[in-house]
C-alpha cells in the first residue's frame, strides 16, 4: 500500500498561480461536505461531471468528465494535465482558508490500489498548515506534485496567516501512471 509519494513531475508554479488568478475572481464554492470542516474550505471546479448542480461534487457512479467554464480561462493547467498519459477525472483548486480545519475522515476507495490516484500540487501554503495522513504529518512544498492515499484517515488545519490553495487532480490508474509511481518510489 502506498501512503504518500512525491512524483517526479515538473510544475511551473508561476504559470499555475497565473491560472489561479484568472479563475479566482469568479468566486469560490463552499465544499459540499459541510459536516467535515469548520471555517472556509472551498474550491473552483475545473473538470467534473457535466450537469452536476453541486459545485465540487463528482458522482462516483459516473465516468464522464468534462472541462468547466473555469478551465477555459486557464492557460497552463490544460497543458500540465496533457502530460498525464492516463484518464483525467476531476480537477479543481481547493482552498483551506487561514483558521479553517478539516476533521478526521476517510474517502473510501480513493487510492492507487483501488484505481484512482488523487494528486495534490500546492499553489500557496505556509509552514503552519498541519496535514496529518494516517497519523503522520505530511509536508508538501509549493510546486511539488504529491500522491496521497485518502482511503486512509486524514485531517488538516491551517493555523497560518495565509490561505492554503492546492490544485487537486484525480487520475485513473493505468500502466503509464503505475510506471510513474514505480519510478518515484525508486
Amino acid at each position: 500500500m502506498i501512503r504518500s509519494l512525491r512524483l517526479p513531475v515538473d510544475v511551473d508554479l508561476a504559470a499555475l498561480r497565473a491560472d489561479l488568478t484568472a479563475v479566482a475572481p469568479n468566486g469560490w464554492h463552499p465544499h459540499f461536505n459541510t459536516q467535515y470542516y469548520s471555517g472556509d474550505w472551498s474550491g473552483i471546479p475545473l473538470r467534473g461531471n457535466p450537469g452536476i448542480h453541486v459545485p465540487l461534487y463528482t458522482d462516483p457512479t459516473r465516468d464522464d468528465f468534462a472541462d468547466t467554464a473555469a478551465m477555459q480561462r486557464c492557460v497552463y493547467v490544460p497543458r500540465f494535465l496533457a502530460g498525464f498519459e492516463c484518464p483525467v477525472e476531476s480537477v479543481r483548486f481547493l482552498k483551506l482558508a487561514r483558521g479553517a480545519t478539516i476533521r478526521e475522515h476517510r474517502d473510501f476507495g480513493l487510492c492507487f490500489e483501488q484505481g484512482v490516484a488523487r494528486l495534490h500540487v500546492p499553489v500557496h501554503t505556509n509552514t503552519a498548515v498541519e496535514f496529518i495522513l494516517d497519523g503522520e504529518a505530511q509536508i508538501l512544498g509549493e510546486g511539488e506534485c504529491w500522491y496521497l492515499n485518502f482511503d486512509l484517515g486524514h485531517r488538516l488545519a491551517n493555523r497560518g496567516d495565509a490561505d492554503r490553495v492546492h490544485l487537486i487532480i484525480d487520475l485513473r490508474v493505468n500502466d503509464w501512471l503505475a510506471a510513474l509511481f514505480r519510478r518515484a518510489a525508486g
